[in-house]
């Protein structure tokens, strides 16, 4: 498990998924938190829009999953227990990003 600052979190998100076609996809967990251990959250374009989205995966059964237009939107959203994921950041730990190893990818996405 990995932490970034929220700083890289936000120079990830920045991507131009659109321009190059592509989306950006990281798992993740919330320390010492039982519902958020296998979380996903992204970035993509959506098909029937062709917007920007970002999105929130939270729990397997797909009961919390949320998109959103802007970075801004996503990140202050309070779907963690009534706190955003900017709040709760330090407890954050990445699993993967684009199902890859975490210190391999990050590179692509950071420089």
């Amino acid at each position: 498990m990995d932490k970034i600052t929220f700083e890289d979190f936000h120079n990830i998100m920045s991507y131009d998924v659109a321009k190059n076609q592509d989306c950006i996809e990281i798992e993740f967990c919330i320390d010492n938190c039982d519902a958020y251990q296998t979380s996903w959250l992204g970035k993509m374009v959506d098909r029937n829009t062709k917007k920007v989205i970002y999105w929130f995966g939270l729990t397997e059964d797909g009961s919390q999953a949320y998109d959103f237009d802007s970075f801004e939107q996503f990140a202050n959203a309070k779907v963690f227990y009534d706190k955003s994921i900017k709040e709760i950041w330090n407890s954050v730990s990445l699993l993967s990003v684009d199902a890859c190893d975490i210190q391999e990818r990050l590179p692509f996405y950071l420089g």
